[in-house]
């Protein structure tokens, strides 16, 4: 059987004088074939295109889909932070320009996301590309960051209480629901697929619950699939032996992104 093709360290774009890169893999055949593109995780500051997303490489390549992993600008300093959902933009515009090349469909392409990444795949599909997105898949991602900023244990209470009623407080808060997906969705967002383990500790999966509630409310698509008992990252999942999503994900991507399903959500 033949294996797919695995093309390294591409340059897509450019941003601020930073070289943007991404692998791509792609099937053998006639194609064109479905695309994903892959945004890793990492609290915006940390995490990389190759580890943090690994498992999701193989059910895609088995599934017949072209994948594209992407490496964007990192939140060194908070003047940043929200930089690189402009990154994303820049990836899924290139895929699609260059379709033929990668022998992909630019009229079925996906993001997929996991943790901080899948907020900023949610952000782009939900931004000026969302006719180019026909399918995001969001790995327990934050959604409400207003929420998360308020109530997350990893932000230290001194810190928090440091800022309540300053004008940097405001400022803040701005910004974070700016960078929110749940202040983002409408009826004419691409469908959504959820996946999230109920037992996170880092971002709760009530935040997922109220993104998929709030998207319906508006009209959009959205489906949540709870990892019974999962915590947070899908490395964690594969020790955990939670792997069961990867076969859901791949169901429903090849669903939303058949040519018949889009003919009739075009109709």
């Amino acid at each position: 059987m033949a294996r797919a093709e695995l093309r390294q360290n591409i340059e897509y774009g450019r941003a601020a004088g930073v070289s943007l890169r991404l692998d791509a893999s792609i099937p053998p055949g006639p194609g064109p074939f479905p695309a994903a593109i892959i945004v890793h995780g990492g609290g915006w500051v940390s995490g990389d295109r190759h580890y943090s997303v690994q498992p999701l490489f193989r059910p895609l390549a088995s599934a017949g889909f072209a994948w594209f992993s992407i490496s964007y600008r990192l939140a060194n300093n908070v003047a940043v932070f929200g930089d690189a959902v402009h990154d994303v933009e820049q990836a899924i515009r290139y895929v699609h320009d260059h379709a033929a090349e990668y022998n992909v469909d630019p009229d079925r392409i996906a993001l997929i996301g996991e943790s901080a990444g899948a907020q900023l795949a949610a952000m782009a599909a939900l931004g000026t590309e969302r006719r180019e997105v026909k399918a995001v898949v969001s790995l327990y991602g934050p959604t409400d960051l207003v929420t998360l900023a308020r109530e997350s244990k990893q932000i230290p209470e001194s810190l928090r209480k440091s800022v309540v009623g300053t004008p940097f407080e405001s400022l803040l808060l701005g910004g974070l629901a700016q960078l929110s997906p749940i202040n983002h969705v409408s009826a004419d967002m691409p469908p959504f697929l959820l996946i999230h383990g109920t037992a996170d500790t880092l971002v709760p999966f009530q935040q997922s619950v109220e993104f998929c509630n709030k998207a319906r409310e508006a009209g959009g698509s959205c489906e949540l699939y709870p990892v019974s008992g999962g915590g947070h990252g899908i490395r964690w999942w594969e020790s955990d032996h939670l792997t069961a999503y990867k076969q859901h994900m791949v169901a429903w991507l090849e669903k939303e992104l058949s040519p018949r399903t889009l003919h009739a959500r075009n109709a």
